[in-house]
Order: structure tokens, then C-alpha cells, then sequence
């Protein structure tokens, strides 16, 4: 049951999150720059083959992210759209919802990762991999890769981690648009559009660049991952209202 609340502007939750996400933005740049440490080493998500996986790393993950330009805009929707669903929600509804989400997104590009890991496995050798796994991190690290297309994916795929709340904000602009279906979004400040439209369109843009967007940089299907495990949370807390 939904409890109706007074609105609040910047409700405990999502401020608590605004909060971590730029404490860990600061103590990134501050770590790096003082020390010549990159934490996004260790709270980064690698992919589990990786030798740099570690556990921890499929929540840590959603609270660091590359620039300046990341954070803020994934803050501004967390803020924007979240502050709303939390109202409606409450906050340990709210909070639950995002990090399951989160998860969510997380476990999709991952799977998504291993069906390229045994299609690019396929076509190297023992030794190729032994020279990706021990050579190709330091590579990655001068801002190179190898000119072999087969080589340079796979070392990607070991050694460039993935950052970000994305997956988890895409949840929450799933759960706007599926409770506030009619509720108008001015696109870029100026163009009104539906919520129900907008996430519509987000999601199947997402889609289309998932597969035909190749080495950008931006993990599409974790940003459809969040939206999928959104949606199935939604429709689960939804059946459970009318047992």
C-alpha cells in the first residue's frame, strides 16, 4: 500500500545518495591527485574474470563515475525523478528499488559481457590471453590498446571497468514513467513530452545503441538492465497490493 506523504523537495534517501555519490567523486580526484591513486581500481566493476573483480565491487561501482559531466547528470535525474518516486514511496521502498536495480543493471551488462567473452575467446589462443591478462592492464593505463580488434575488445573487456549510477537512475526514470505515465517532461528544458513517451523512446534509443554502438564507452544494457529489473520489481510490489 502506498502511504501518501507531504512532498518534499530533497527527501532523506535521494539526499543521502546525492551526498555519498559526491563524497566519493571528491575522495576519487583528491586520492588520485595527492597520492597518483586511482581508486577506480578497486571500486570500479570489472568484469568477474578479471583478475581485478572483487565482490564488493557490484555495489561500489554505482557510487563512483568518470567526470564531471557523468556525475551531474545522473545526479540531476536521481534528484529530479527520484525525489518523486520517493514521496510516493517512502523511503525504504525507495532505497530498496534502487539498489536492486542497480544490481540489476549490473547483472545484465555482465551477462552481455560473457556471451562477448566466449565469442572473442574463440578466436585467441592460450598465449594471446596470458599476454592480455598480464600485459594489457598496463596498456590500458597509457591510454593505448592493441590495434588487433580481437585483442584490443578482449582487453577492454578485462581491464576497463565499468562506473556509475546510471543503471540504477535508469530504474528510477522507469518507475516515473510507469507512475506518472501523463506527467509532462520538458526535454532539453524546452520540448514537452510525456513521461510514458520519454521513457519509451530512452529505452528503445538505448536499445538500438547497444547493439549498433560498438566501443563507446557507455554501458547500454545496463542502463536497459536497470530499466528491465525496474519494471519486474513494479509489476511484482503491484500484484502483491492486490493479494
Amino acid at each position: 500500500m502506498i502511504v501518501q506523504r507531504r512532498f518534499s523537495l530533497m527527501p532523506t534517501v535521494v539526499k543521502n545518495l546525492l551526498i555519498i555519490n559526491g563524497l566519493f567523486f571528491l575522495g576519487m580526484y583528491s586520492i588520485r591527485n595527492t597520492f597518483g591513486i586511482d581508486i577506480t581500481d578497486w571500486l570500479g566493476l570489472y568484469f568477474p574474470l578479471s583478475d581485478s573483480f572483487l565482490p564488493v565491487q557490484l555495489v561500489s561501482h554505482m557510487f563512483m563515475h568518470g567526470n564531471l559531466g557523468h556525475i551531474f547528470s545522473n545526479m540531476i535525474m536521481l534528484w529530479f525523478l527520484g525525489s518523486a518516486m520517493e514521496n510516493y514511496w517512502g523511503p525504504k521502498r525507495f532505497l530498496i528499488y534502487y539498489l536492486l536495480t542497480g544490481l540489476g543493471a549490473s547483472a545484465l551488462q555482465i551477462g552481455v559481457n560473457a556471451l562477448e567473452y566466449f565469442q572473442l575467446s574463440a578466436q585467441l589462443d592460450t598465449a594471446a590471453m596470458d599476454t592480455i591478462l598480464s600485459k594489457g592492464g598496463d596498456i590500458i593505463n597509457q591510454g593505448m590498446n592493441y590495434t588487433d580488434p580481437v585483442w584490443g575488445a578482449m582487453n577492454r573487456l578485462l581491464h576497463v571497468p565499468m562506473v556509475g549510477a546510471s543503471g540504477a537512475v535508469f530504474g528510477v526514470l522507469l518507475a516515473f514513467g510507469m507512475t506518472f505515465p501523463n506527467q509532462v517532461i520538458y526535454l532539453n528544458f524546452f520540448f514537452p513530452i510525456k513521461a510514458k513517451y520519454f521513457v519509451i523512446g530512452y529505452g528503445l534509443l538505448e536499445l538500438y545503441n547497444g547493439f549498433a554502438v560498438s566501443n563507446s564507452g557507455i554501458a547500454h544494457f545496463a542502463h536497459l538492465g536497470g530499466m528491465l529489473f525496474g519494471y519486474l520489481l513494479i509489476r511484482k510490489w503491484r500484484r502483491e497490493m492486490y493479494l
